[in-house]
């Protein structure tokens, strides 16, 4: 529940401060009448990720288990790597989005056109709801379709559209900067651990070598398959279920927030390590860069306004 939580929060608040840049330009240049159009593309962006994770839910239960379990893993990959792009897509790009997004408006005015103005709210908006419901749904699955982890993604959610209605109202102050930088620490080991799951779905379904196909190494006293140093490279790395209970709620609590499991193939561990060391090494160095011009900003802007701070 905390995990999705966060991730509900934070995508939300994305969301949240794009739709306000929007809505405030439009009511500073006086055109409240296209306040409408906008909020029509805000809608359709929400009907579709809502469409889209009705479609992964329900659609799923006519599908054997392989084809379930090679959907889930590709669309977990899909997530991550949606995920991963959009981290280091707000670093670079964050500081122009007002710009952007102001001169998107500009031009869909100028042209006159009705489309034009619903398109813009829909891309705003669609780009995260549709990421964030991938991830949402690869996380669920992991957890087994657990109803606490959908109520957590629902709190975030909500919790974020307040929060972004009292930062457009002026009504509360954030860091939004420092509060962006950590969720995005939060995300990369998040997308790991989706990694991790996403792998070991193609493995149960026969699509990678692991510990369910003929590849597996065997154990030679036992005859399953082996664990430890000898189960490498398509065995387990460990399986410590006997101390650590699959499902129990301290398994669930690191798999939501480290990408745990009690049980994990050496292809995931290989994966979920390496995705923390280049991603998580990249997105450091991306802070630490960013962080003179921050400081910069800060001390000329002691206060930003709503539109500065959804920009980082």
């Amino acid at each position: 529940m905390l995990a999705t939580f966060l991730i509900g929060l934070r995508e939300g608040l994305e969301a949240a401060l794009v739709v306000g840049i929007l809505v405030a330009y439009l009511r500073r240049l006086g055109r409240r009448d296209a306040l409408p159009r906008m909020w029509a593309g805000v809608g359709l962006a929400i009907a579709l990720a809502l469409g889209i994770g009705a479609v992964l839910t329900f659609g799923a239960y006519e599908l054997t288990f392989q084809a379930q379990e090679l959907i889930g893993g590709g669309l977990s990959l899909v997530a991550v790597a949606m995920v991963t792009w959009m981290i280091f897509w707000m670093q670079r790009a964050g500081r122009t989005m007002k710009a952007t997004l102001e001169g998107g408006i500009d031009r869909a005015l100028t042209a006159g056109g009705l489309w034009a103005l619903v398109a813009i709210g829909f891309v705003s908006v669609a780009r995260e709801g549709i990421e964030t419901t991938l991830l949402l749904w690869s996380m669920v699955q992991s957890f087994g379709d657990a109803p606490s982890a959908l109520l957590g993604a629902l709190l975030g959610l909500s919790v974020a559209v307040v929060l972004g209605w009292l930062i457009s109202r002026g009504a509360l102050r954030l860091d939004l900067r420092r509060f962006f930088a950590w969720t995005g620490g939060f995300l990369v080991i998040v997308a790991a651990g989706v990694l991790a799951y996403a792998l070991m779905d193609l493995q149960e379904a026969g699509a990678l070598p692991g510990p369910f196909t003929a590849a597996a190494p065997l154990d030679p006293v036992t005859g399953a398959v082996a664990v430890g140093a000898a189960g490498f490279p398509f065995g387990w790395a460990f399986d410590v279920s006997a101390a650590i209970a699959p499902g129990g709620a301290l398994a669930s609590v690191l798999q939501a927030t480290v990408g745990f499991m009690p049980a994990m193939t050496w292809l995931q561990v290989l994966a979920w390590g390496l995705y923390l060391l280049v991603v998580g090494g990249l997105y450091l160095r991306g802070l630490r860069s960013a962080r003179p011009s921050t400081r910069g900003a800060s001390a000329a802007t002691p206060t930003s306004s709503l539109t500065q701070q959804g920009a980082a």
